[in-house]
């Protein structure tokens, strides 16, 4: 008998976060299994399966390859663990539904008496609908494309009171997608978003900039992923260990924004960083002089800033959706608010601060062109409305670097 196999199940799975999810729990083996439809039967057959768990497209395919089916998934409908009990025979089970609950217990939300609006209609979403109806929710109410309930009759639904997206819309790459407008759901007080990556989706982030509570589905997809494990291997989990996992994942993952004054010294702070940090370092005025061929300076006096602004918005759409790395940006990048939206969606942002009088100047075409006090007049409400924090470079990069790194590992500390 070869080694037991542990793993996530799927088609196509280069999106997933959960090899070091459960690798932090202890299963060295885990791994990712990508398989067709047509390959499921006789994959399942494989003694050698110990653990999995089953993700988009076979949450309700595995069902009728399991020998048994918990009574929870068999009333939610959809199956994303896998077990090879004792009895030699494989037992499906539902924690998506103990990770469901996690996540609207961590953000304060509450089900009960609640009109809960559920976007998608796959398997996660009949998880979500067991979750409500168990916590006493007042309507459930399903939109799908073809169903009962679609997406053109959602003005009979304004008085929704909590939003659930169970679909894949706004996923990595396909970031800055949404179905809804929240504004058009004005008792809104709760909205849920399973996706995991990116970490704010645009849903999310109209979320919070409407100051409504919300949540992306990492909390979900680490506290399903302890429950599965203690399936796996019989043996109970402290809820510190989800929160340590769920940190370090954040933590990870989260993105260090530079923006700032142009001649402010962000490059020279971002090369320190990823020094510091080992992080990769990207700076999209690079990017843009390496797409066009030419030098900023050239692109302004060639083709303008209009044509500038757009490429500059093509890579930070680019360079936000990736994660954990150090993003540096142009002086001029607050000028247009989606950028915004690309760079929080997975980041912390920082301005860099430095007196006027000891900007650079050189290859900048803007702070040539007019008097930098004005420009930073211009741009300083801006930034602020980008920022999380702001902190002084009057010193060395070094210095600065350590003040950004002890800020960011601050924030994740509690």
């Amino acid at each position: 008998m070869s080694a037991p196999i542990y793993g996530l199940l799927g088609r196509s799975l280069s999106h997933s976060w959960s090899v070091p999810i459960h690798r932090a729990l202890g299963c060295d083996s885990y791994r990712l299994i990508e398989r067709e439809p047509e390959e499921l039967k006789d994959f399942l057959r494989d003694p050698d399966i110990a653990g999995l768990n089953v993700t988009i497209p076979y949450k309700t395919a595995v069902m009728s390859l399991c020998d048994v089916i918990a009574p929870e998934a068999a009333a939610i409908g959809s199956v994303n663990t896998i077990v090879r009990q004792a009895d030699s025979r494989l037992h499906g089970y539902n924690t998506d539904l103990t990770g469901f609950r996690y996540m609207v217990r961590r953000c304060g939300l509450e089900l009960r008496d609640r009109k809960v609006l559920i976007l998608g209609g796959g398997g996660a979403s009949l998880t979500v609908r067991q979750a409500a109806v168990q916590a006493g929710a007042a309507d459930i109410v399903t939109v799908t494309r073809g169903g009962s309930v679609r997406y053109e009759d959602l003005t009979e639904h304004r008085d929704a009171e909590i939003l659930v997206n169970a679909t894949p819309v706004g996923m990595y790459p396909r970031t800055g997608e949404t179905l809804v407008d929240l504004r058009d759901f004005p008792r809104l007080c709760g909205v849920l978003d399973l996706i995991y990556n990116p970490q704010r989706t645009r849903l999310l982030l109209q979320a919070e900039a409407l100051g409504i509570p919300w949540s992306d589905g990492l909390p979900m997809l680490v506290a399903q992923a302890v429950a599965a494990e203690e399936l796996f291997f019989g043996r109970s989990i402290p809820e510190s260990e989800t929160e340590r996992i769920l940190n370090q994942l954040r933590f990870d993952s989260t993105n260090l924004v530079l923006i700032g004054m142009p001649g402010c010294g962000k490059s020279t702070v971002g090369q320190a960083l990823g020094q510091l940090t080992g992080r990769e370092v990207i700076e999209t005025d690079r990017r843009i002089v390496e797409r066009a061929g030419r030098t900023i300076p050239e692109l302004f006096a060639d083709r303008g800033e209009a044509y500038f602004r757009e490429l500059e918005r093509e890579e930070v759409e680019r360079a936000g959706r990736e994660s954990g790395k150090i993003i540096v940006t142009g002086g001029g990048v607050v000028k247009d608010r989606r950028n915004y939206d690309a760079l929080r969606q997975n980041g912390r942002i920082y301005q860099l601060e430095r007196s006027p009088s000891l900007l650079a100047r050189e290859g900048r075409p803007l702070s040539q062109a007019g008097e930098l006090e004005e420009l930073w007049r211009e741009r300083q409400p801006l930034y602020e409305s980008f920022r999380a924090t702001a902190v002084d470079n009057s010193g060395t990069p070094e210095d600065t670097a350590a003040m950004i790194w002890r800020d960011f590992i601050e924030n994740f500390s509690h």
